[in-house]
């Protein structure tokens, strides 16, 4: 079982001097977001970061490339439709709520949906850090660094 989510973080605004910096706008401010997969456990597989406008599925390939698992748990943001047919051509499960507009309304398991509490607890978690939730960095790479540092002391504890 996988698990994805994002959350966003707010940072500062600088020049893109060293190209895109993963920062953008979105209804929160001026941001970044973290894409994360877990696992059954709830500990960190594999950290993505986008600008705070970007949506959630540009980056659900990305995610679960090289992953062999048979239930994928993720909330609306990846409920697009070829996303899905894709899970269900490899035969994964997709316990994805369907959009509220959908014109079809897919069904899913939702007991086995309440396990998405994982992933909110990991990003719960990474947010105990000041150098996380503040974002001081200027670049992506090092906050990515500081992401995969603290993931590590995730899976130490």
């Amino acid at each position: 079982m996988i698990a994805l989510s994002c959350a966003h973080i707010p940072a500062r605004r600088e020049p893109k001097k060293n190209g895109e910096q993963a920062l953008g706008r979105s209804r929160g401010g001026f941001s970044c977001k973290i894409h994360v997969t877990v696992d059954a456990l709830g500990n960190p597989l594999r950290l993505l970061l986008t600008a705070g406008q970007r949506h959630d599925i540009t980056q659900a390939y990305a995610l679960l490339e090289g992953f062999d698992f048979d239930q994928l748990i993720a909330d609306r943001g990846y409920a697009a439709e070829d996303f899905i047919a894709f899970l269900l051509q490899r035969g994964i499960n997709a316990v994805i709520p369907p959009h509220q507009r959908a014109k079809i309304l897919r069904e899913y398991d939702e007991w086995l949906y309440r396990e998405r509490h994982l992933v909110e607890c990991f990003m719960n978690k990474i947010k105990h850090f000041r150098r996380i939730f503040s974002r001081f960095e200027k670049l992506d790479r090092s906050y990515l660094g500081f992401l995969h540092f603290v993931s590590v002391l995730v899976w130490l504890r």
